[in-house]
């Protein structure tokens, strides 16, 4: 991993609503993506992570609030901000009638590259994501796991500053998604910050240097897995019968509180990620 530059966000969002008639989506979200990081919105189906992404990535209009990406407004410097974007949207958008090659020409031309660089391009950005055995394939006939691939490559050929991924992994079997991890991390050491949205904790613990929690439109939290996990106790004492975590700042604390049990079962482990999201969202 190159290592996040905190003093140098490629993404500003500051005070972003977005609203559809009285439903607000996006409610006053604010937060900073450093460069070289990989940062990860984590939240509930309909937390309004899609909604946020499609609105900094310009497909969404704003209802309200500001997005900087790489110093350039989305809306007063719309072609120069949308030059530096690259997304792979939850919705595998590749022409299921073209091969592989196919689609992956189509989107250089769509980004404009010069005719003499797309060769080398393309065969530079397939060989990072392995795709070589398939790229006169038809995208029909690819797993779901080698369309995500595909797809990701069809994002990156512009060499993007920031490459926006939403819910990468959805739908994808277990081997398949820590492979696609796998290419995410190698992806990101070289050089690409990546913004991804995810409502598999174990991803975001996984993968992200830093994790801002999201519920109903609102950010709850943001900060690396690590410091939310401090932030609320390190120790979590489980008691099996009620299902109910608390947490604790040390084991003399959490094992004071457990002997208060009375004998019920519990179990006393690491603060994880997922603790963090129970205690901040309720779920």
């Amino acid at each position: 991993m190159v290592g996040r530059i905190e003093d140098d966000p490629v993404v500003k969002v500051e005070d972003l609503s977005v609203r559809f008639g009285d439903f607000t989506a996006v409610d006053g979200v604010s937060f900073e993506v450093y460069r070289g990081e990989i940062f990860g919105f984590l939240g509930p189906n309909g937390a309004g992570k899609t909604t946020t992404i499609r609105t900094i990535t310009t497909i969404q209009k704003p209802s309200g609030g500001k997005v900087l990406i790489d110093g350039h407004d989305i809306s007063d410097d719309f072609i120069e901000a949308r030059k530096r974007i690259g997304i792979a949207q939850q919705h595998i958008s590749l022409d299921v009638e073209l091969t592989v090659r196919q689609n992956l020409i189509h989107h250089a031309m769509l980004h404009k590259i010069p005719k003499k660089d797309m060769e080398r391009i393309i065969k530079e950005k397939s060989e990072l994501l392995e795709l070589g055995d398939y790229m006169d394939r038809k995208a029909e006939k690819l797993s779901g796991g080698w369309k995500r691939k595909a797809s990701i490559v069809c994002a990156i050929l512009h060499e993007p500053t920031v490459l926006f991924l939403d819910e990468p992994t959805a739908g994808l079997d277990t081997h398949s998604r820590h492979l696609l991890w796998d290419l995410i991390r190698n992806l990101n050491a070289s050089g690409t910050t990546i913004f991804l949205t995810t409502h598999y904790i174990e991803e975001a613990e996984s993968l992200c240097d830093r994790v801002a929690i999201i519920d109903h439109g609102r950010l709850l939290k943001t900060g690396s897995p690590e410091e939310l996990e401090q932030e609320i106790g390190p120790v979590t004492v489980e008691d099996a019968e009620t299902g109910n975590c608390v947490q604790f700042p040390d084991m003399d604390a959490a094992n004071d509180y457990a002997a208060s049990l009375g004998g019920r079962y519990h179990t006393i482990r690491r603060t994880t990620l997922e603790y963090v999201f129970l205690a901040h969202t309720g779920y």
